[in-house]
C-alpha cells in the first residue's frame, strides 16, 4: 500500500515531467516560455529528491561524518544541483536529465501503484494462484526494462553537453561564471560514481583524440588538447584515457 509520502514523491515527479515538457517544447520550437514552468519543474524535483534523501539518510545530523555521507549520495547531489538550477538563470537544457529520470519514475509509479487500482488483474500464472498484474502493466514493465540503460546513456552524454553549454554561456554572458564551475564539480562526481558517465567521457575523449591526432591538425591544437587533458587530470586526480585502445575499451573501463 503506497504511503502519503510515496504519493507526494510521485507528485513531484509528475509536476517535474509535465512542467519540463511544456518548457522544453517551447524551447525547441523557439517560442517564449514562461520561467514559471522552469521554476515549477525544479520545484517538483526538489520535493521528490528531498523525500528520497530523507529516506536514505534520515534526519540531518550536525557532524562531519553525516555531511560526508550525504555529499557522496547521488540523490543529494541531484537535489543540490536542482536547487542551484532553481535559483539560477534558466538553462533549458539542464531540464533534460531530470525529465528523463522523472519519466521512468512516473511510469514505474503508474505501473506499480495506479494501474492495479484501475485495471483488472491478469489471469493467475497457475491454477488457483494469485492474479497477475494487469497485462498493460507487464508491457510497461518490459518497456522500462528495455529502455532504462539506453536512457541513462543519453543522460550521461547530455550532462557533458550541458557542461559545454554553460562554459560557452559564461563566455558570452548568458549565465554566470559560477555555473560552469559548480556544474563541472558535479560532472566530476558523476564521473567517479556513474559507469554511464565514465563511458560517455571516455568515448568523447577517444573521438576528440581521433580528430586531434590527424596529420593535418595544427600543432597548436594538439598541444592545447594535451594541456587540457593534463589540467583535467590534475583536477580530477585521474587521467583521461589516451587514444591507445578501441572505443570498446571504454566499455570495459566503465564496467
Amino acid at each position: 500500500m503506497a504511503t502519503p509520502q510515496h504519493y507526494i514523491w510521485a507528485g513531484g515527479h509528475f509536476i517535474l515531467l509535465l512542467s519540463a515538457l511544456r518548457y522544453i517544447l517551447a524551447w525547441v520550437t523557439f517560442k517564449a516560455a514562461s520561467p514559471w514552468w522552469y521554476k515549477a519543474s525544479y520545484t517538483g524535483a526538489l520535493v521528490s529528491y528531498a523525500i528520497v534523501c530523507q529516506k536514505s539518510l534520515g534526519v540531518p545530523q550536525p557532524n562531519l561524518a553525516w555531511a560526508q555521507r550525504a555529499l557522496a549520495d547521488e540523490n543529494v547531489q541531484y537535489f543540490l544541483l536542482a536547487f542551484f538550477w532553481w535559483s539560477s538563470k534558466p538553462v533549458a537544457m539542464s531540464l533534460l536529465p531530470y525529465t528523463i529520470f522523472s519519466l521512468f519514475h512516473a511510469l514505474t509509479f503508474t505501473r506499480t501503484t495506479l494501474m492495479p487500482q484501475f485495471l483488472p488483474p491478469g489471469p493467475p500464472a497457475t491454477a488457483g494462484g494469485a492474479p497477475t498484474p494487469p497485462p498493460l502493466a507487464k508491457k510497461l514493465q518490459a518497456w522500462v526494462k528495455a529502455n532504462y540503460d539506453p536512457a541513462m546513456k543519453v543522460v550521461a552524454y547530455t550532462e557533458l553537453v550541458i557542461l559545454v553549454r554553460v562554459i560557452l554561456g559564461a563566455l558570452v554572458l548568458r549565465n554566470s561564471f559560477v555555473t560552469p564551475i559548480a556544474y563541472a564539480h558535479f560532472v566530476r562526481m558523476r564521473y567517479f560514481q556513474s559507469a554511464f558517465t565514465k563511458e560517455a567521457a571516455h568515448r568523447v575523449t577517444y573521438a576528440i583524440d581521433g580528430y586531434v591526432n590527424k596529420p593535418d591538425t595544427p600543432p597548436a591544437v594538439k598541444q592545447g588538447w594535451v594541456t587540457f587533458q593534463g589540467l583535467v587530470g590534475r583536477w580530477t586526480g585521474t587521467s583521461l584515457p589516451a587514444r591507445t585502445a578501441p572505443a570498446a575499451g571504454a566499455n570495459a573501463a566503465a564496467r
